[in-house]
C-alpha cells in the first residue's frame, strides 16, 4: 500500500477504517431497521446524535 507507515504489514489488533466500517455499518443498519419497524426513528436519531457528539467531545 503506497504511503503506509508500516514496513511489511499493519500490526495485529490495529483497527483501521475498512475494518471499522465492516463492523459498524451492518450493526447500525440492523438497529435502524428495528427502530423503523417499531416507529422509533426519531428516538434512534436523537440517541445516535447524542452518542456521536459525546464521542467527538471526549476524543478532542
Amino acid at each position: 500500500m503506497p504511503g503506509t507507515p508500516y514496513l511489511e504489514e499493519e500490526p495485529r489488533g490495529l483497527l483501521t477504517w475498512p475494518k471499522l466500517l465492516k463492523i459498524s455499518i451492518p450493526i447500525i443498519t440492523a438497529i435502524t431497521a428495528v427502530a423503523w419497524w417499531n416507529d422509533l426513528l426519531l428516538e434512534w436519531g436523537i440517541l445516535l446524535t447524542v452518542a456521536l457528539t459525546i464521542s467527538f467531545l471526549t476524543r478532542r
